[in-house]
């Protein structure tokens, strides 16, 4: 199935900076880590929208190449934005294996990104592959009402220690449910990105209002 191109304007980039060649910062699409950069002429721009596989110009080489042609490591292309001077993209990805060459999971070894993003990434594949020995797997196995339990009975035990325990019992009961949680949105077809999409609406409702009280 052929995925749809990404909508970008190609006029809008200024293509006269930098000999043609356009900066790309590539960032993990669940996680934000900046993941490495590249440089981009047109035609490579043109492929990676109109494929959503992050496709570049190597200085080195002079030549096009898709990031992944040779290890597989690609990269799926979520989103592209322009900067401000029209010269850069950001290029939001999600990617398949090691982005850097030495293999590790990014270009920048200590460049931050949110845990919880690369475990709703991790439950996911658990709940594509269904590996034998993961008890993610046996959660998922069990189904929704028994996943529910679960996040019903660490919810219980979240409170509990918010009033009876020191501050790492509940620190450990607040990932138990996080964890779990993240299972039962997998479980319904949904993910963390949903609910942040719903809390960052909330979020600016609420901000507006506060702006314009009426």
């Amino acid at each position: 199935m052929t995925e749809t191109p990404i909508a970008f304007d190609m006029g809008a980039i200024d293509w006269t900076r930098q000999n043609g060649l356009l900066a790309a910062v590539v960032q993990d699409a669940d996680t934000l880590r900046v993941l490495m950069l590249g440089y981009m002429d047109r035609p490579a721009l043109a492929q990676t929208l109109a494929t959503r596989q992050a496709t570049f110009f190597s200085r080195s080489r002079q030549r096009q190449w898709t990031k992944g042609e040779s290890s597989g490591n690609v990269l799926d292309v979520v989103d592209i934005q322009i900067d401000c001077d029209a010269d850069t993209v950001l290029v939001m990805a999600r990617p398949r294996g090691p982005a850097c060459h030495l293999g590790r999971a990014s270009c920048f070894p200590s460049a931050p990104g949110a845990f919880l993003g690369a475990l709703d990434r991790l439950v996911a594949e658990r709940e594509r592959n269904r590996p034998p020995g993961s008890y993610t797997t046996r959660l998922f196995d069990s189904g929704v009402r028994r996943i529910a339990q679960k996040v019903g009975e660490e919810g219980v035990e979240t409170a509990l220690a918010a009033v009876a325990q020191d501050d790492a019992a509940l620190e450990g009961e607040v990932a138990d449910l996080l964890y779990h949680v993240i299972v039962l949105l997998r479980a319904r077809g949904l993910s963390l990105a949903d609910v942040s999409h719903v809390l960052a609406t909330r979020w600016a409702r609420q901000a507006d209002a506060e702006r314009d009280p009426g």
